[in-house]
């Protein structure tokens, strides 16, 4: 099992009335839940883990969850409010303001973290679970618990709009980067953290801290994946482009899939990853992305439909 670890929660994206007056419309999302709906869709077996609200959101999440065959057996269900995103699309780019006080998210601490069973066999942790307080904190126990016995992967999907400190963040993200065998970070996300220089340059940063495989996606041009000994870069495929929520979320799950099936989600198999495999992972993720982007919302195909 591929347990995802981070945040659900809704969406309210931009819709217009038959009288086009703005409205928004819910949607279940979060960066970590939607790479959990992508595996699921991909028939990879995930679970979920994370807090999830007993009102009538988090039943929404629960509900999608179970429809992509997602579980969420290790998911707490504390009676706070689910945390909701709206979302602001410029050209099919997205922002996001979040309404995320003393909510289902928020409220995780680390007497909530589950003890895994051996089916775990990889976690995937990232999004704004990461950003602030106490459930950023379990969130990052939870990953360096179990990283010298499973297969971690990390992607911050930075927000910059929901950090209020940080250098407590960056120094949190980093701790986790260097204990994770997969980092995947957007080009914006990289020079976020690091600061300005070469893609390259950076990416071999992280490996000389720690990480194994450095995953770094350049939008519209592709993604370039990083290990001690070799680079490979892969194009997107071309698309007519809805909008972009969701994108790197599905790409996460399409090279966690890959790996998955060539029976690579092992440590040791990451820590000596071949070009062609990588090359393999990286086509899988720009695949599932390609198909997300050219429809509206957070939409990862199911397997069939590759």
């Amino acid at each position: 099992m591929i347990l995802c670890c981070g945040e659900a929660l809704i969406d309210m994206l931009p819709r217009e009335t038959r009288d086009g007056e703005p409205a928004f419309a819910p949607f279940p999302g979060g960066a970590v839940f939607n790479t959990a709906i992508a595996l699921g869709r991909l028939e990879a077996g995930p679970g979920f883990f994370c807090g999830l609200s007993n009102d009538l959101f988090g039943q929404m999440l629960v509900d999608t969850l179970k429809a992509s065959n997602v579980s969420t057996d290790l998911a707490p269900r504390p009676d706070k409010p689910t945390t909701l995103a709206f979302v602001k699309l410029d050209d099919g780019h997205a922002t996001y303001t979040f309404y995320d006080e003393n909510t289902a998210l928020t409220s995780l601490r680390r007497s909530d973290l589950p003890d895994l069973t051996a089916d775990v066999d990889a976690m995937f942790f990232g999004g704004i679970s990461l950003a602030e307080g106490p459930s950023a904190e379990a969130f990052e126990a939870f990953m360096i618990r179990e990283a010298t016995a499973r297969v971690t992967m990390i992607d911050p999907n930075i927000r910059p709009s929901f950090i209020k400190d940080r250098d407590a963040y960056v120094t949190r993200v980093r701790r986790m980067m260097a204990a994770a065998d997969i980092v995947k970070l957007s080009d914006e996300d990289l020079i976020w953290l690091e600061g300005d220089g070469a893609v390259a340059d950076h990416a071999r940063a992280l490996i000389a801290r720690g990480t194994k495989l450095v995953l770094i996606t350049e939008g519209a041009k592709g993604a370039t994946g990083y290990t001690d000994a070799h680079t490979v870069f892969v194009p997107s495929q071309k698309v007519d482009v809805v909008d972009t929520v969701g994108a790197g979320d599905t790409f996460n799950a399409g090279v966690l899939y890959a790996l998955q099936k060539a029976g690579l989600l092992t440590k040791s198999a990451i820590a000596a990853m071949t070009d062609d495999a990588m090359r393999d992972a990286l086509a899988m993720g720009a695949r599932c992305a390609a198909i997300t982007v050219s429809r509206a919302g957070a939409n990862p195909p199911k397997l069939s439909e590759l």
